[in-house]
């Protein structure tokens, strides 16, 4: 679990570094809004992950193999955002690719709607796991507990 969360430190961090790298390269890919929008995501996916799981941690209906399990799940969604961010900096970045603005704009289009796609599965996930724990407590007569723990009605992602 503690690996997970360093992950997820990870990934801010990446974030940071390849928002600065727009600065060295052609104004239409460094203004390209696309770019921006991704990192974004990366931050919507780390912040799904760790407000909700925080939470899980801290919810009587699960196991600690489930837990385990749903960290394992987060930190496949988690590594494949990084991984597009790593594919985002080879585009974004002064290298020995030589590449028309019009084909590092075309990947990065594509870069967007995959982690578009995952933030998307993250909040699935979420609202899957969560609703979990809403059946389990309802079968107690304890679904006020887990409203309370999950939020309020905006809060919540199921």
């Amino acid at each position: 679990l503690l690996q997970s969360f360093q992950q997820t430190v990870k990934i801010y961090e990446q974030s940071k570094k390849y928002y600065d790298a727009l600065r060295s390269v052609h104004n239409l890919v460094k203004s390209a809004r696309r770019v921006q929008q991704t990192m974004l995501l990366v931050g919507d996916i780390s912040d799904i992950y760790v407000s909700n799981f925080r939470s899980m941690l801290n919810d009587t209906n699960y196991s600690a193999e489930e837990l385990a399990a749903m960290a394992a799940g987060y930190t496949k969604l988690l590594s494949a955002s990084a991984d597009l961010l790593n594919d985002l900096k080879q585009i974004i970045t002064p290298s020995g690719l030589s590449m028309t603005d019009k084909e590092r704009l075309d990947i990065i289009d594509r870069i967007y709607y995959e982690m578009l796609e995952y933030r998307n599965l993250t909040e699935y996930y979420t609202r899957k796991n969560i609703s979990v724990s809403f059946l389990r407590s309802r079968q107690r007569g304890d679904s006020e507990r887990v409203r309370a723990l999950y939020g309020g009605h905006n809060d919540r992602y199921w």
